[in-house]
């Protein structure tokens, strides 16, 4: 073999393992087009377009900047990938009290309008793509979902139940401050000198309310849902 051909043979499969990666995925999904809903299938017509609460933008280049992405994933893998649905409250929640069964796979309209689709690097912890939906229905129940996150960002191993949390700890992102009139309704349950409060800095509050915006569990159109639940009658 020669020189020439044994370059242009390797340039090839580079060349067509990137382009089926690499390129083809970023044409299709780079300009997402609007889904018509079928009445017939969906119950509903209309145009399909997903919504997230909170301040997504801010929050979510304080997530970026942290390295939140290298121990976290937000994608909910399907089937053939690894399973990912057997895990209750990751892909939604198993018994939702409003809509029952509301686990799904990830599609590409759980990024619709981010800039950067946070889908992550590893998983040191746990997927977050439902994070908001399973703090306010599971952890913190009773609570304030917000406050919840406050304090496991601060100390991520304060609960028992969480002594061997790999989370590290963000404490930078709170400050400490003298208490004037009334003791702030954000301030941390955490010890702090005397006469002062342990409160969320506004980067700490911005990514609370990106990671509470998290609930990629709402209703998609037939031709996205591609693990419907199955009809057990």
């Amino acid at each position: 073999m020669s020189l020439r051909l044994f370059i242009l043979g390797l340039s090839a499969s580079f060349g067509v393992a990137w382009l089926c990666v690499v390129i083809v995925p970023y044409l299709k999904m780079r300009d997402l087009a609007p889904i018509v809903l079928d009445e017939a299938k969906d119950g509903k017509t209309g145009i399909f377009y997903p919504k997230r609460t909170g301040r997504i933008a801010d929050g979510a280049k304080v997530y970026a900047e942290n390295g939140c992405y290298l121990c976290h994933t937000q994608v909910v893998r399907p089937t053939y990938a690894g399973n990912d649905l057997y895990r209750p409250d990751w892909g939604g929640l198993k018994s939702d009290p409003d809509r029952g069964d509301t686990r799904r796979e990830t599609n590409p309209y759980d990024f619709f309008g981010e800039k950067f689709a946070q889908v992550g690097v590893s998983r040191m912890g746990p997927d977050l793509s439902n994070l908001g939906r399973r703090v306010e229905s599971i952890y913190a129940v009773g609570g304030d979902p917000a406050q919840w996150l406050f304090a496991h960002l601060y100390n991520p191993r304060a609960e028992p139940a969480r002594y061997s949390s790999t989370c590290p700890s963000y404490r930078f992102l709170f400050e400490t401050r003298r208490v004037k009139g009334n003791p702030s309704q954000a301030a941390l349950p955490f010890h702090s000198p005397e006469g002062t409060e342990l409160v969320p800095s506004s980067d700490a509050k911005a990514l609370v309310s990106y990671l509470l915006s998290l609930k990629k569990d709402q209703p998609v159109p037939a031709v996205l849902n591609f693990s419907p639940p199955k009809n057990n009658g």
